[in-house]
């Protein structure tokens, strides 16, 4: 009986050897025929911008707000500082820090009933402050007649020492305090709103939710009863020195 060979992988016929290392080709293409494309790779994803800078208008960043609360600190930025030393003037600092946190906080919770249309919101938190005053009318008042009995005040200190010379540094704090406090409210909040606050008779009267006429009258008899009060000195130059 004929003894059959073993293969082994080293006696493996050639054919098979090479079949193993060859690499299968493909299908043919047809003759003419073009190769499909191949997917171009899909580019990496890049993080978008992000946030832009606050728009320069008090309305749009208070439309912001609408949606996104956070947006709101910038109107805070912006205008605080002034409400702060208009409140300060009128007060007190001590007063002045709690009208000051009230007034924004009702400003962002009146936030959705803005006038877009009005750019500027000075108006609005200004006649918001006013408002808040006027719950602390008395200690206003009082703190005026004080003013008036000491002529001392560290508010108005760099405002006197700059009046016309013909007044004394204490006799123009006391008199000053004392025409302010004599004043009608609404004749008091429409001078202040313009010379402390630095608000136009429109934006005033807009404050005061009044006609522009109305603020108009109410300054001037104000400044009639301070002229009168500082014997004759110009009260449109005391309190705008008063406000520096």
């Amino acid at each position: 009986m004929r003894q059959q060979s073993r293969l082994t992988p080293d006696r493996a016929p050639a054919s098979a050897r090479d079949a193993a290392v060859i690499p299968r080709r493909g299908p043919r293409s047809e003759p003419g025929s073009r190769p499909e494309p191949r997917p171009e790779p899909r580019p990496e994803p890049r993080p978008g911008p992000g946030p832009g800078p606050e728009p320069s208008d008090d309305a749009s960043v208070i439309a912001r707000s609408r949606h996104d609360p956070e947006h709101f600190a910038a109107l805070f930025t912006r205008h605080a500082p002034a409400i702060k030393r208009y409140v300060v003037r009128r007060l007190g600092v001590e007063a002045a820090e709690d009208v000051v946190a009230e007034t924004f906080v009702a400003a962002f919770q009146q936030r959705a009933t803005y006038d877009l249309t009005r750019a500027d919101a000075r108006p609005w938190l200004y006649g918001i402050a006013t408002n808040l005053i006027g719950r602390h009318r008395r200690h206003e008042i009082g703190q005026y007649k004080a003013l008036s009995r000491t002529g001392v005040d560290p508010v108005m200190e760099p405002f006197t020492d700059r009046i016309d010379q013909r007044v004394t540094v204490g006799g123009a704090r006391s008199r000053l305090a004392a025409a302010l406090a004599g004043l009608p409210t609404g004749h008091r909040d429409a001078l202040l709103l313009v010379t402390w606050g630095e608000l136009t008779y429109e934006q005033a009267a807009q404050s005061l939710g009044v006609a522009v006429g109305t603020v108009r009258s109410r300054v001037n008899r104000a400044r009639k009863k301070l002229r009168r009060a500082l014997g004759d000195i110009d009260p449109t130059a005391v309190t705008e020195e008063f406000s520096s």
